[in-house]
């Protein structure tokens, strides 16, 4: 029913005590006729227990549309100067079809963790609502989070469903995608497979893949060692970077799940540095599947990510949120693409 209650109030923190959705408590402390006097008597309650306070300019606002909603962008480190990650760049499309379906404008900006972007879309009364793509580390990104939250700002973004309820989250199924690439690979008689990627709270939706990642070995009876998890951010040089660390330890290892495409084509590199020849004596499986998975050599086999669903969806709740409409975060499965690089060797 949402997360458990934080340090500083917020809506979903009210929606979590009273045990309904967090429109449902917008509405409420609006004024909606369309809560229940006791549903809305029992939410002002824990709202004035908690100190909460509505934004009255924010709830002003909202009730003059602008039909216009605005796309963040985190920047991200990238070999070229767009610092939009790949990724998102792709989903770019999606979203723009969703909202002229819609009849909706949009704007497109970057997110800079050191700007008060937050701040800045809430004062200027540019947009109904906003997308947020990509944010770093997510324990400094959720402070602006909260704020956007406690200003009354609509906003929907992509992340990790299960780790986190602001604003309406869209996501992929992180686990049971991070699941289905470990079967994959032991299916092809790996058994020592290293995880790439940042496997704690910092990067959630990382995290969610090698949580289902070790499932799937444990499943099999096979160990989760720690010693073959290596941390990377989305980059290929911190890809690189990984895969040389692995090397170097001296650990055997003959498969690697790399948390994101950019992080697997830095393995792939490296391994061809070293003379450790993909798929023949290491496989290699990505996630993402951005174009230039299918350029690699050999092509790089990776999970994709709805990318098409993903910019309905996320249109879709923003749009809700705007109306005072309940809509719940929602997952999206991920599917194995399969290529070369993880190679043909039966179990």
């Amino acid at each position: 029913m949402g997360r458990a209650p934080s340090g500083r109030p917020t809506s979903f923190d009210i929606a979590y005590r009273a045990g309904v959705s967090q429109p449902t408590v917008s509405r409420a402390l609006r004024g909606d006729k369309s809560v229940s006097a006791q549903t809305r008597a029992r939410i002002e309650a824990i709202a004035a227990e908690l100190n909460y306070t509505v934004d009255k300019n924010a709830s002003s606002l909202r009730s003059q549309r602008s039909n216009t909603i605005a796309l963040l962008f985190f920047e991200d480190p990238t070999p070229d100067e767009s610092m939009i990650n790949p990724f998102f760049l792709a989903m770019l499309g999606s979203i723009t079809r969703a909202c002229a379906d819609r009849g909706l404008d949009l704007l497109i900006s970057f997110q800079r963790m050191e700007d008060d972007w937050h701040v800045r879309y809430q004062d200027s009364h540019r947009a109904d609502g906003l997308i947020l793509l990509g944010y770093g580390d997510y324990t400094l990104y959720r402070e602006r989070l909260d704020q956007l939250e406690r200003q009354g700002t609509h906003f929907a973004r992509w992340g990790s469903v299960s780790s986190d309820a602001s604003g309406l989250t869209v996501g992929t199924d992180n686990q049971a995608a991070g699941q289905l690439a470990a079967e994959h690979l032991m299916a092809k008689g790996r058994r020592r497979i290293a995880f790439l990627g940042h496997a704690d709270e910092h990067y959630p939706e990382f995290e969610g893949r090698y949580r289902g990642f070790c499932n799937a070995l444990r499943a099999r009876d096979i160990a989760c060692e720690p010693s073959l998890q290596f941390d990377a951010i989305t980059t290929e040089e911190a890809g690189h970077a990984a895969t040389r660390a692995l090397i170097a330890s001296g650990h055997a290892f003959d498969a690697i799940f790399a948390a994101s495409d950019l992080i697997a084509i830095g393995a792939m590199r490296a391994l061809a540095e070293a003379n450790i020849a993909v798929p023949e004596a290491v496989a290699v499986v990505g996630f993402d599947d951005i174009p230039a998975a299918s350029l690699t050599t050999p092509p790089l086999t990776t999970m994709m990510q709805d990318i098409s669903g993903a910019g309905r969806a996320l249109v879709e709740a923003l749009l809700a949120q705007i109306e005072g409409r309940d809509l719940p975060p929602r997952k999206l499965p991920a599917r194995l693409v399969v290529r070369g690089s993880s190679g043909h060797r039966a179990a």
